[in-house]
C-alpha cells in the first residue's frame, strides 16, 4: 500500500482545510502566519530528520510511501511537517474561539511548564546517549522555557488544547508506528529511545508533537502581535 503514509497526510489535513473557509472560523486569516511558521519550524525539523535517518536513529517503510525522497527523506515525510501543523493549529484556534474559556489559570500554568521543564531536562540529561530521547527532551526544555518567559498566555490554553490534540494524534500516530497495519510505515531503532511505547507509539513522539506545534504556534503569535502593534 504505498499511497498510506499520504492517504495520512492528506486525510489529516482535508477536513481543517475545507473548515479553513467556514464563515465563523475564518481560518485563512491564519494562512500568512502559518506558512511562515511551518517554514520556520521546517528550518529545525528536517534537518534533524534528516540526520536521524541516515544515522538510522529512525526509518520509513518503503512498501507504505511512493518511492520519491529527497535529501533520504520521503516526500510524505517533508508533507508531514505542513499538513500535521495545519490541522493541530486549525484545531488549537477552532476550539479557543468555540471554548473560549478553555485556559488555565498563570499561576497554575508556570508550576505546570517549571515540572515539564524539569522532567525534560532530567530525563535528557540521564538518557544522553539516547540520541532521540536527549534531543527531543532537550529542545522540549528550552522551548516550553521560552515560551513561559515570552507567552505564557499561549500555554495556559495549549497545556489543554494539545490533550484534545492527543486524539487525533494516537490513531495518525498509532497507524504510522503500526497499530492498525501489519507493519510500521515509521521504524525507531529502540537503542536511541527510551523502548516505552503507547501502545505502538514511542512515547518520545508526544514529546516531539508537543514541541512541534508549541513552535509554530508560539511564531504565529509573535507575528500577530507584531502585527496589531502596527
Amino acid at each position: 500500500m504505498h499511497h498510506l503514509y499520504l492517504l495520512l497526510n492528506l486525510g489529516s489535513l482535508s477536513v481543517p482545510f475545507l473548515f479553513s473557509f467556514h464563515p465563523k472560523l475564518k481560518f485563512y486569516n491564519y494562512w500568512k502566519p502559518l506558512i511562515i511558521s511551518v517554514f520556520a519550524s521546517m528550518l529545525i525539523f528536517i534537518p534533524w530528520d534528516i540526520i536521524f535517518t541516515n544515522e538510522g536513529v529512525w526509518g520509513f517503510n518503503s512498501n507504505y510511501y511512493l518511492g520519491t525522497t529527497f535529501f533520504n527523506l520521503p516526500i510524505e515525510e517533508w508533507l508531514f511537517f505542513i499538513c500535521i501543523p495545519y490541522a493541530c493549529i486549525f484545531t488549537h484556534y477552532a476550539l479557543l474561539l468555540y471554548f473560549p474559556q478553555l485556559k488555565l489559570k498563570k499561576q497554575q500554568t508556570q508550576l505546570i511548564g517549571i515540572i515539564l521543564i524539569l522532567l525534560f531536562i532530567i530525563t535528557a540529561i540521564y538518557n544522553h546517549t539516547k540520541a532521540y530521547t536527549f534531543v527531543n527532551f532537550s529542545l522540549a526544555s528550552i522551548l516550553t522555557g521560552i515560551v513561559i518567559r515570552r507567552n505564557i498566555e499561549l500555554l495556559q490554553s495549549y497545556l489543554l488544547t494539545f490533550i484534545v490534540m492527543l486524539i487525533p494524534f494516537f490513531l495518525v500516530n498509532g497507524t504510522l508506528t503500526g497499530s492498525f497495519i501489519k507493519n510500521e510505515v515509521v521504524w525507531y531503532n529502540n537503542a536511541e529511545n527510551l523502548g516505552v511505547r503507547l501502545f505502538t507509539i514511542p512515547i518520545e513522539d508526544t514529546v516531539y508533537a508537543f514541541s512541534l506545534i508549541l513552535l509554530n504556534l508560539f511564531i504565529i503569535s509573535t507575528i500577530n502581535k507584531y502585527r496589531f502593534k502596527n
